[in-house]
């Protein structure tokens, strides 16, 4: 069992209570949702989650295998059972926020078993660069974003079960966030995608949505949001 909650600042609160209680960066808001849902302690992360900004305020959408508490402070949560109805061949409205990345190897010794990972639009830069020595004749981020930001998800779609029918991306963005006690910061980029898709494999489908695409899911990505599609 699932569970889909929508977690929204009470209005008529103290402002200044407000204001304290919304989380600094994504790794607060990771923080927090874990404590929302019970999975402190040492316990496996057990949810998935969105943050929308709706007007000054934020709102978050998030998908648990534990149901959280009616409310919490100064936070209002809405909470339902998840669990959708699916059959092959169903077209859907879908939302995502992903963290797009390419696996690459880190040296060509074939002995070399490593790897790292890049945000796919800075390796598109990248390849960009190393192909074209003259800065005019390259392509800029925005349409980079258009090109290597699809490629992404389509890479990815059958495998998930669904294809893909109509889609849009934007919002590309580069994250830094410091964790107290580390020297490294932890950086990683986040594109929002949206669109109509079409279930090929119920099973499949069904285990992505439960389990979200791609990394970074400790930051608000990876939740697949869908709806009847008109």
């Amino acid at each position: 069992m699932r569970f889909l909650s929508k977690i929204e600042l009470k209005r008529g609160r103290d402002l200044k209570e407000l204001a304290g209680a919304i989380p600094k960066n994504a790794y607060a808001e990771h923080q927090a949702l874990w404590r929302l849902v019970g999975a402190e302690g040492g316990a496996a992360r057990n949810f998935l989650y969105r943050r929308e900004q709706i007007g000054h305020w934020p709102a978050y959408y998030i998908l648990s295998s534990q149901e959280p508490a009616p409310s919490y402070g100064p936070w209002e949560i809405k909470t339902k059972p998840f669990s959708p109805k699916l059959a092959a061949g169903q077209r859907l409205g879908f939302v995502l926020r992903a963290n797009p990345v390419r696996t690459t190897k880190v040296s060509s010794d074939p002995d070399d078993k490593r790897r790292k990972r890049h945000d796919v639009i800075m390796h598109a830069k990248c390849l960009e660069r190393d192909e074209k020595p003259d800065p005019a004749h390259r392509r800029g981020q925005s349409q980079l974003v258009q090109e290597a930001g699809p490629q992404w998800l389509e890479e990815r779609a059958e495998l998930a079960g669904f294809a893909l029918e109509a889609l849009h991306v934007d919002d590309y963005r580069q994250h830094r966030l410091v964790k107290r006690g580390q020297t490294q910061p932890i950086r990683f980029s986040t594109l929002d995608y949206q669109g109509i898709l079409r279930v090929l494999d119920v099973d499949r489908f069904l285990t992505t949505l439960h389990q979200g695409l791609g990394p970074a899911k400790a930051f608000g990505c990876g939740l697949l949001l869908v709806r009847r599609a008109a």
